[in-house]
């Protein structure tokens, strides 16, 4: 799979990804917010089953998601569901536990410390490395520049984050 059709999958995934949540969440509208979330989990089965770097992160994505409670709604259920099935049955490349570990522990720190630093910590600098979750960037970029990634994966991911933001705004001018 080519690294644009990558980026795109990458990009309509972090969309959906934060507008489904951003329904659920701010609108209480289950209906359209699973919808949301399956388009969400077909665009990262996608690109997790065609590519070993997005399946990385995209697992890593879901397991810290899992493990950070933040799967906490139906509309959440259902598009893991739909993840699972297509991933399952296209099949999953074949990972590297430890690169896997890796990536799971970044995103499980995002989480947390997306939720949690402000509560400890009036540091900016923490702050907002821990509201726009950069731990994932990091390690990303990390794995990338160490050769274990493509650059173009770390690329992809920016892009994934962008529109992830960019879903986040659009939602607050429609709504």
């Amino acid at each position: 799979m080519s690294y644009i059709i990558l980026a795109i999958l990458f990009i309509f995934s972090g969309f959906f990804m934060k507008y489904s949540d951003d329904l659920m969440d701010i609108n209480n509208n289950l209906p359209l917010a699973s919808v949301v979330g399956v388009l969400c989990a077909i665009t990262s089965a996608v690109a997790t089953v065609y590519n070993v770097e997005a399946a990385y992160i995209f697992l890593a994505i879901l397991i810290g998601n899992l493990l950070a409670l933040k799967v906490d709604g139906i509309h959440h259920i259902i598009t893991l569901i739909v993840f699972a099935i297509i991933s399952i049955a296209i099949g999953i490349p074949e990972l590297n536990l430890v690169i896997l570990l890796i990536c799971i522990l970044a995103a499980l720190s995002d989480e947390i410390g997306h939720e949690m630093i402000s509560k400890i910590t009036d540091n900016k600098f923490l702050n907002l490395f821990f509201e726009y979750r950069f731990v994932m960037k990091v390690v990303i970029l990390a794995l990338a520049i160490c050769g274990v990634f493509n650059i173009w994966i770390f690329v992809c991911f920016l892009l994934f984050e962008l529109s992830y933001v960019i879903a986040g705004m659009i939602f607050e001018k429609v709504n």
